[in-house]
Order: C-alpha cells, then sequence, then structure tokens
C-alpha cells in the first residue's frame, strides 16, 4: 500500500502531547484537503496529556512534567496560537533572570551571556567564581583546537572536553546540557542532541568563534524597553501546560470522526494482506482495523508491539535506553527560606555527588505559581547511572528534597506541602550512534508503509520536537508536504 493513497482511518497508539497533536493535525490537514477520514486515539492509561500534567491546590499551580517550552523551535508557540491561547503565553519574571550552578557546596551564578556553552560577554566571565583561573584560559583555547575533520558522532563529553577543557563539562555542560536528558555526558551523542555545536565547528574552527558569528549577524535592538523584558527563549501557559492537553481536547471533541480509546492497551500490530492494511489487538481482545498507524508511544513499548511484525525493527526499539526520574515540589512561606531566590534556580554538578540534579525557584520564575507570602521550589532527582535514590517511597523522597536544599537555601520548620510526580522509564537516552540507528530503524519500517514512529525517543525530547513530529507524522499519513 502506497502512503500516498487516500486513507479513511488511522489509528493513534498513546495519548500524550505528540499522540494528542497528531490527533489535530490529521484532521486539521484532511480537513484542507477535502478528505474523510475517521481516527482512533488509543491511550493505554486513564487521561490524555502523557508527561504534561498540572495541578492546581489552595493557589498553587505545580507542574509534574514540563514546566515550559522553547520558541526557538516554534512548533510549540505555534499551536499555543492556532487553539487560541496566544493570551496564555507568558516568559520568565525578567527580575529573576539568573541561574546558578551548585559547585564545591556553593551556589554559583552562571555569568551573564553565556550562549550554549559560550561566554559572549568577557566581564562577568572573567568575574565569575563559577570557573578557576585554569578553567577560564582552557575554554579560551577553543580558539586554537583543531576542529574534527571527519563528520561522526561523538559523545557531548568528549567533545566539550575536546574544545573546553574539563571544568566547561562539569560546571556547565553536563549540568545544564546533559541535564536536559537526564543522561550520562560521556553516552550522550552529540549529533542526536547538538548538532549546531559540530556546525560552528566545521564553519568557524571554533565554538567562540561560529557563537560571536552568531550574534553579530542579530539584529540590533531598536530601543530600549521602558520595562524589564524577558530575554528567556522560554514560554509557558499562565495556567498550566495542560491548557493545551485541554485545548487540544476540545479540538478533537468538535469532530465526531475522532474517536478516544482510554485505558485500553495495544498488545500487537498485525499486518493483513487485503485493506484495512494493520490490525490492532487491544489487551481486552478487542481488534481495530487501519489503513495506517502512529506508534506515538515509548520506543519499548512500540518494540512489544511490532515484535511479530518486525522483529528487527523491535530489536531497534529495545535498543533506545531510558532513564527515571521524579519531581518533588515543596511548597513554603517565603518566610522559611533564607536565600533571596532571586533567580530561575539551579543545577547541580555531578562532581557534587548529591542526589539532587537540579532545582526550579518556580513561584520566582514563572508568574501566578504560588500564592502572596509563599514560594514554590521543584526539585528533581534521578538520571542515567544515578537512579537509586527513587527506590525511596514519596515521603522519604520528601525529607530527602528538604535536606538537599536546607543548607543550601536557609529553610527553616517543615513545608507546607509536598508533591511528588514520578516518571519511570520515561528519558529516552541518545547515545551516541543514535542518528544511525534511527536511519536504520526507517529502512526496516520502510517495509511496512504507513507504519509511524513518532515521540520524545527519537528526534527531540521538548515539547516542540514531539508537536513537530506530529505534524510531520500526520502529513506522511496522508501524503502531504509539511
Amino acid at each position: 500500500m502506497s502512503e500516498n493513497r487516500a486513507l479513511s482511518r488511522i489509528a493513534i497508539v498513546g495519548g500524550g502531547i505528540t499522540g494528542l497533536a497528531t490527533a489535530y493535525f490529521l484532521q486539521a490537514q484532511a480537513r484542507a484537503q477535502q478528505r474523510p477520514l475517521e481516527v482512533y486515539l488509543i491511550e493505554a492509561g486513564p487521561r490524555l496529556g502523557g508527561k504534561v500534567l498540572t495541578e492546581r491546590e489552595d493557589g498553587f499551580l505545580v507542574e509534574g512534567g514540563p514546566d515550559a517550552f522553547l520558541t526557538t523551535k516554534p512548533w510549540a508557540l505555534r499551536l499555543c496560537q492556532e487553539l487560541g491561547l496566544a493570551d496564555q503565553v507568558v516568559g520568565p519574571q525578567p527580575q529573576n533572570h539568573k541561574t546558578f550552578v551548585l559547585v564545591g557546596g556553593r551556589l554559583r551564578r552562571l555569568p551573564e551571556g553565556v550562549m550554549g556553552l559560550v561566554p559572549t560577554r568577557f566581564g562577568p566571565f572573567l568575574r565569575s567564581d563559577l570557573f578557576s583561573p585554569w578553567g577560564k584560559l582552557r575554554m579560551g583555547l577553543d580558539l586554537l583546537v583543531p576542529p574534527r575533520r571527519d563528520g561522526g558522532d561523538e559523545s557531548l563529553g568528549h567533545f566539550v572536553r575536546r574544545r573546553l577543557g574539563r571544568e566547561a563539562l562539569e560546571r556547565l555542560a553536563e549540568p545544564l546540557l546533559a541535564g536536559i536528558y537526564a543522561a550520562d555526558a560521556d553516552q550522550l551523542s552529540l549529533l542526536a542532541t547538538f548538532p549546531r555545536f559540530r556546525e560552528m565547528e566545521r564553519r568557524h574552527r571554533s565554538l567562540i568563534a561560529g557563537t560571536l558569528a552568531v550574534r553579530r549577524r542579530r539584529p540590533p535592538a531598536s530601543a530600549p524597553p521602558k520595562a524589564p523584558v524577558s530575554r528567556s527563549p522560554f514560554r509557558t501557559l499562565r495556567s498550566g501546560l495542560s491548557e493545551l492537553v485541554k485545548a487540544l481536547q476540545a479540538r478533537l471533541r468538535e469532530t465526531p470522526d475522532v474517536s478516544v480509546i482510554l485505558g485500553q492497551r495495544v498488545v500487537e500490530v498485525q499486518r493483513r494482506n487485503t485493506a484495512p492494511a494493520y490490525r490492532l489487538r487491544l489487551a481486552e481482545g478487542r481488534a481495530i482495523e487501519a489503513d495506517a498507524v502512529v506508534l506515538a508511544v515509548p520506543a519499548y513499548a512500540a518494540a512489544e508491539m511490532v515484535a511479530s511484525l518486525s522483529p528487527q525493527a523491535a530489536e531497534l526499539l529495545s535498543d533506545i535506553a531510558y532513564a527515571s526520574t521524579a519531581v518533588v515540589t515543596l511548597a513554603l512561606r517565603r518566610e522559611q527560606v533564607a536565600h533571596p531566590l532571586d533567580g530561575t534556580g539551579f543545577v547541580v554538578s555531578r562532581t557534587e555527588g548529591r542526589a539532587l540534579t537540579a532545582c526550579t525557584w518556580s513561584a520566582s520564575k514563572w508568574p501566578g505559581r504560588a500564592p502572596e507570602g509563599f514560594v514554590l521550589l521543584r526539585c528533581f532527582f534521578g538520571r542515567a547511572g544515578q537512579e537509586g535514590v527513587l527506590a525511596q517511597d514519596d515521603e522519604e523522597l520528601g525529607r530527602l528534597a528538604w535536606e538537599e536544599l536546607r543548607d543550601l537555601l536557609g529553610l527553616e520548620g517543615r513545608a507546607v506541602r509536598v508533591w511528588v510526580h514520578r516518571w519511570p522509564r520515561a528519558m529516552p537516552q541518545y547515545r551516541v550512534g543514535h542518528l544511525e540507528r534511527l536511519q536504520e530503524l526507517d529502512e526496516v519500517l520502510g517495509e511496512h508503509p504507513g507504519l509511524i514512529l513518532a515521540g520524545a525517543a527519537y528526534r527531540g525530547i521538548g515539547l516542540p520536537d514531539c508537536i513537530r513530529q506530529a505534524q510531520e507524522a500526520a502529513g506522511r499519513v496522508l501524503g502531504a508536504e509539511v
């Protein structure tokens, strides 16, 4: 069956943000093409939204999963605008723009002007106590280190050590960049996560020269703002990211041709010799036939579903590792915290040997996250190689979060409220060679037209990347250009 044939029934497995957005884009593109379409959105759990989870309680707004999206990747912002959420989009509070790194038992401020890994303002960089004098000198040697000649993949850790030195890795790249993926920097694929660094090296011979060239190409500001304006590329929704999930659900409810099935697990995807091309067997015994299938589930779940259809694809999918994490959010009265909390929070260097990997000061970072006179401290635990801490129960994790922050922030008393959100096997690990594995997977699945993979396991873990993959999946299903 050709992917360009007019399709009538599509099955989307997985009701996270990727699956939801795929259903939305399918309907939008089908309407534009005036093509009749029947969509089944199948989710094993009791709700839609996946890791996007907002809780509201007694004036607190707590994000259990992601709390923001990047605007430099435009797909999430565009979707919010399409769904009528533009007036909900807010940036971080500009007066609290500092970020800190925990090194040597102290919170040290990330120098102003750091872009990616490179300082663009040399005064703040030279005055910073985040790096030693030798560490600063070694970073400057990036201008002299010869570029790598071949285009092969390497780990983020190897790349940063090679170009900027050990301190830049331990105090900047590992906590800030590898922390996004809950990954070990020495296992994390450079080309799958930060390919722009390799491109800078190739085109400009160094990261410093490349970053300065990018900065020079930016148009100058027309006039200084009268009030502080956030320079951050991150945005969120005023009432929480679950508003995006609600808006997508509302659009799907407006379309009678979309059927949402909750609490049903797909156990097998079978290939048929006649149209419809695929048959999905559900755990309850029911079967759904479809012309095309989009698997928007974790790679290990997709592996189980396609095992009988394509053992080779199942093996490749199973090779994508995952890390488990947890988010512990503490609510406190402002007077219980000695630290001014005049920033967005801090990240933790692995060299500290702590269970805590980062802490976001949510009420300082975003507007409307806590009632007047209260603060929210959002603590992160678990990453590749450091998941043992997650064996503790919720009460123990709450106590651990308090102990980790007590001396750093000067906490007194006890938390007013504690929220614990666990995410087992939730963070896909883009290990070195990830793009080559995906290419091989694409070739294997090429034998099964209409069977499409999308989601965080493949080509980007953030909300914008998942939404982009959803739009591309919808376009592939309908044979449309995206």
